[in-house]
């Protein structure tokens, strides 16, 4: 074999090698598994007083909001080289979920390499598109009122801790807290990221152990129903 010829073989694989590592942005899932449910209904409360009597009543209610809806779950998956056609030169089998889970009301494919953190203008513009005003008690600003998050990486942007201004975290055993399961407002240029970094077999908002558990906002205006796209990066 001539020298050229070596030469042009070793460009070949250099070129086929830098597709492979190339940028590697979050990807849509495969769906294995889906179970959807809502709180049931309580039953009246009978109050039987005498006439002419006169109750003070304390009432406690809880009324399911149909504005938001949860996504929990579970994520198995490997990391990969491969190549436009799927085809893998390796394969690296996970031995514990990590990474993050994203959610987003834009069709086209979300512009990775221009994400960044989201800014209050932003929030407030996903809050009219989703029939909200920022002041309610339950619009996104309000509900991503937090500031803390840990560290995570989107493609090769990296997030540092509390980078971002709009977090929130989604309960264990039906209780606040914000050291887990913790979600992050990010923006793409265009459209708002709901993103959820993923926790390994984690105690969840019931008690079973999920990999994720994240919200997102829902017009309930509207008779149909918001969808969203899903992506997911795991490393």
């Amino acid at each position: 074999m001539s020298s050229e010829q070596e030469f042009a073989i070793v460009m070949l694989l250099l070129i086929v090698l830098n597709g492979l590592f190339s940028f590697a942005a979050p990807v849509g899932p495969q769906q294995e598994y889906s179970s959807t449910e809502s709180a049931s209904e309580r039953s009246a409360m009978l109050l039987n007083t005498s006439g002419g009597s006169l109750t003070t009543l304390v009432l406690n209610g809880s009324t399911q909001n149909l504005g938001w809806k949860a996504y929990v779950g579970n994520i198995s998956g490997k990391l990969v080289l491969a190549d436009g056609d799927n085809y893998s030169v390796f394969e690296w089998e996970l031995a514990a979920a990590q990474g993050e889970v994203y959610a987003t009301r834009k069709s086209s494919s979300v512009t990775w390499s221009g994400i960044s953190c989201a800014v209050e203008a932003q929030v407030d513009t996903e809050d009219t598109a989703m029939n909200k005003a920022s002041s309610d008690v339950d619009s996104i600003k309000s509900t991503f009122s937090n500031t803390t998050h840990n560290e995570f990486y989107t493609g090769t942007k990296h997030f540092s801790s509390d980078d971002c201004g709009y977090t929130t975290a989604t309960y264990v055993d039906s209780s606040v807290q914000y050291s887990k399961f913790q979600e992050v407002l990010l923006y793409d240029g265009s459209y708002l990221v709901y993103t959820a970094l993923i926790e390994n077999a984690t105690r969840g908002f019931d008690n079973s152990t999920y990999d994720f558990q994240m919200i997102v906002a829902e017009d309930d205006t509207k008779s149909t129903n918001t969808g969203y796209y899903f992506y997911v990066e795991l490393g």
